[in-house]
């Protein structure tokens, strides 16, 4: 059974979203080596999981991911299959957070409640999932263990201050303590009412955000026994079958009498794998990953996350320049001090991000509300489509606000 939804978990770093992914999930996401050598998350990670409901318990105690109830031990029934996607929190991978985005159904936003709120990446994710159109948001105040219980309703308030006026404003914020799987259950029941909400459209050709894609080939492996490269991430609207002939844009770069072209990608669906498991199709609502018959080294480190997989002739035009509609911040996001976002500027590089791209653009003319770039990767983008603007503050790159691609 394919997942539902895709759950965003988002927040400052060190606030507990991993820790929270794994208490709802069993798995630990951070599997990287200079993730467990650092602490702390780096690349966007993934896990999924069953919420259940017993169906003799009474309120939100009857909510639990066990298949045993672990009140009365009756046999629970199955409610939803939900995927994960755990977001960095550190300040230096914000375009890492904002393709996370891209796939999120709904979002989680993870406060400690041992810290002031909001702190500089608490503000800078909850401004993200506005900019990517994230508006299904519960707010978890963690590590609630740590502090007394007047603290945890002083900064209780500073949360509902925090959120006042905000996409968040209406989202339920609901007191945990992830590390001792208190108050889960009531976690699982508000995630339960949110995901009912989530609208699909199947209808469509299928599109899908890459995120990740990889090399499953080990060391040594004769040229005869390897497998094609694997893509991995989230369809956004359409199905996907087991055998369809698909496209990947904008492809590979290539050079044709000394003129650099981008050449999409052809290839086969030879499997497609959901939640560990194969499935002959796909459609939205949790995490995907394809085999392909593609050329593993294409595929090796991430060497496509960004593009865009759909059927031949269906995708969005892949662009080298674009010119949007710019909606600037009021303040520099991200940052402890106050800083105002001042105009952009000719000649200046700004970080777009597009779907699961991330791209630099060099800005070559600003009229007004409108603003022409020319990028350095390209990108797969239809008209209307939202990109985030981030640009060089310091040694950061720092959200300044979002474009609407004309």
């Amino acid at each position: 059974m394919q997942a539902e939804a895709n759950i965003g978990m988002v927040g400052h770093v060190d606030h507990g979203k991993t820790t929270l992914t794994q208490s709802l999930s069993g798995e630990w996401t951070d599997r990287h080596s200079e993730e467990i050598k650092r602490g702390i998350s780096i690349r966007l990670g993934y896990a999924s999981c069953t919420f259940r409901k017993c169906s003799k318990c009474k309120g939100t105690i009857a909510f639990t991911t066990e298949k045993k109830c672990l009140h009365c031990k009756s046999r629970t029934t199955l409610l939803h299959e939900i995927s994960f996607v755990d977001s960095p929190g550190h300040e230096t991978l914000m375009a890492t957070m904002l393709s996370g985005a891209a796939l999120m159904d709904v979002a989680i936003l993870v406060i400690a409640a041992n810290e002031p709120c909001p702190q500089p990446q608490t503000k800078e994710h909850l401004m993200a999932l506005n900019i990517a159109g994230v508006k299904n948001i519960i707010i978890v105040q963690n590590k609630i263990d740590l502090v007394s219980r007047e603290k945890a309703y002083e900064h209780f308030d500073q949360i509902v201050k925090f959120i006042s006026g905000t996409v968040a404003e209406d989202a339920s914020i609901i007191p945990i303590a992830a590390q001792h799987n208190a108050n889960i259950d009531v976690l699982i029941h508000e995630i339960d009412k949110v995901v009912h909400s989530v609208i699909r459209n199947l209808d469509k050709p299928p599109k899908m955000y890459i995120a990740r894609s990889f090399d499953v080939n080990k060391p040594g492996t004769l040229p005869e026994d390897l497998e094609g490269g694997v893509v991995g991430g989230g369809l956004v609207e359409g199905q996907l079958k087991d055998g369809q002939l698909v496209e990947i844009y904008p492809g590979v770069k290539t050079k044709v009498e000394n003129q650099e072209l981008w050449k999409p990608l052809k290839t086969v669906i030879t499997s497609l794998i959901i939640g560990k498991k194969k499935s002959k199709k796909a459609h939205p609502g949790g995490l995907v990953g394809i085999g392909t018959k593609l050329d593993p080294s294409l595929a090796k480190s991430d060497g496509l996350s960004g593009m865009i997989l759909g059927l031949p002739g269906t995708l969005p035009p892949v662009v080298h320049a674009l010119t949007f509609k710019v909606h600037l911040l009021q303040r520099v996001v991200g940052t402890k001090e106050e800083l105002d976002v001042d105009d952009i500027r000719t000649n200046e590089p700004l970080m777009l991000s597009i779907g699961t791209a991330t791209t630099i653009g060099m800005v070559t003319s600003t009229k007004e509300d409108e603003v022409s770039v020319k990028l350095k990767l390209p990108v797969c983008a239809d008209k209307s489509t939202r990109a985030a603007v981030s640009r060089r503050i310091g040694a950061r790159w720092r959200l300044i606000g979002y474009g609407i691609i004309i």
